[in-house]
């Protein structure tokens, strides 16, 4: 299910990136260097007290040349546009700005929670600062300091005292929930009608027109699918056009609610690292994923294309070697019919269990034709590999040392695994563990 969204606003120099930081840090879990994923600090998933949420640090918008007052304006807007829970960031060794009150008075209309972070008070000293806040009239001021860590755990508290609760799942779980996510105007609304068969979403030439997220329930060969089209960017205006960031958000949240995710990339325009970012969301929240190029009738094509295509899809999403790769038009509805099977394909992957008996055949095979390399002297053994969950597939693999399992031997026992079961369109979770723990 999707969780809750906390967005930090307030203008410059207040600290909001460190408080961002400090935050996410809370359960920061150590994240590879993958080729080809774009990282982007402006959004993160944190979680306190067992309760998870998305936190948005609104400081990484691009407002252009726009005043200071303007900046932070917009910066309000977008938090109460996307945010469940406002994070009013403010530095309480300057007291109230004119730049603090003109946020306070867009928040006091905007019927959302706002909780106000006083940064900067860096020891006992200065707590009693934190009362000028209450003259903002909004929201409850905590005292922190986002540099030495103090004050957070109060400030959380207040947070999570304000996120909403999580909605039920409406449909059964039989019912495969399909993402149709991409960066604006690369056809995402037209791909979902050409499945439909009808006009089920509306669709427009102009970049961001679908404001929410829409479900989409169809029924095929015996299946039932949902298919969520997300949300584009729901204002016009400066901000919104010079930044896709927050489409990232609403990606996000309908990958959470789904079991499979359709890339959509615009054939026309290739790839940009903005497809990169979004596909890497879904990869990261070990969703089934299906590369889908569109407008491919708009393409110039011969005997080779296809094929070239494919080879530039692997180079610049090497992090997705498992996903399939369609090519289509929805404007035309060439080859849209392929996506349903292909789909139910990979849902089906993403859900496989397999017997314990034969996955220590294949990978005890595996290891005897290519034993892992040495390392100072030491070898690393393989003893057994269990299945432990589904969706996506993950397994723990036994063995004598888990700091002799090289990434390199890691990726050599996945790939065993992808051609002995035919695993295409998920991502397999590999966790090492010493055989007695």
């Amino acid at each position: 299910m999707t969780k809750p969204t906390v967005a930090i606003v307030g203008r410059p120099n207040v600290g909001k990136s460190t408080i961002f930081n400090r935050i996410i840090g809370q359960r920061m879990a150590i994240v590879e260097d993958t080729p080809g994923v774009t990282r982007d600090r402006i959004y993160g998933n944190a979680d306190w007290v067992n309760q998870e949420f998305h936190l948005i640090d609104t400081g990484g918008i691009d407002t252009g040349d726009e005043p200071l007052i303007e900046q932070v304006r917009s910066q309000a807007e977008l938090a109460i546009e996307e945010a469940d829970v406002i994070l009013f960031a403010t530095n309480g060794r300057e007291g109230i700005t004119p730049a603090d009150e003109e946020v306070a008075r867009i928040l006091r209309g905007a019927g959302k929670p706002v909780v106000i972070g006083v940064n900067k008070l860096d020891n006992w000293q200065m707590q009693d600062f934190v009362y000028e806040f209450y003259n903002l009239g909004i929201g409850e001021p905590v005292a922190i300091s986002g540099s030495h860590g103090s004050g957070f755990g109060d400030l959380l508290d207040e947070i999570v005292k304000h996120l909403p609760e999580k909605d039920d799942d409406p449909y059964d779980e039989e019912t495969i929930r399909l993402a149709v996510i991409g960066r604006p105007n690369v056809g995402k609304s037209s791909l979902v009608n050409a499945i439909v068969g009808e006009e089920r979403v509306i669709v427009s030439d102009m970049a961001g027109t679908t404001r929410d997220a829409i479900d989409t329930e169809i029924h095929q060969d015996g299946q039932d699918y949902v298919l969520i089209d997300t949300a584009g960017m729901r204002k016009r205006g400066k901000v919104y056009e010079n930044t896709e960031k927050y489409s990232v958000m609403r990606a996000m949240k309908a990958i959470e609610r789904s079991d499979v995710a359709i890339v959509v990339i615009d054939g026309e325009q290739g790839v940009i690292e903005h497809d990169k970012k979004i596909a890497g969301l879904a990869h990261d929240e070990g969703r089934g994923i299906m590369l889908v190029v569109n407008k491919w009738d708009a393409v110039e094509k011969d005997g080779r294309t296809m094929k070239q295509y494919t080879e530039l899809l692997r180079e610049e999403f090497q992090f997705l070697t498992y996903a399939p790769v369609l090519f289509m038009s929805a404007a035309t509805g060439a080859r849209v019919q392929h996506i349903l099977p292909k789909v139910k394909e990979v849902a089906e992957n993403h859900n496989m269990r397999l017997p314990t008996h034969i996955l220590n055949e294949v990978i005890m095979d595996a290891v005897a034709v290519n034993p892992a390399p040495s390392d100072k002297g030491r070898r690393l053994r393989i003893n057994y590999i269990t299945q432990v969950s589904t969706a996506p597939p993950t397994f723990t693999v036994f063995m004598n040392d888990p700091e002799l399992f090289h990434f390199s031997y890691e990726r050599f026992l996945e790939n065993t695994l992808r051609r002995s079961f035919q695993l295409e369109g998920t991502p397999l979770r590999l966790l090492a563990r010493k055989k007695n723990d």
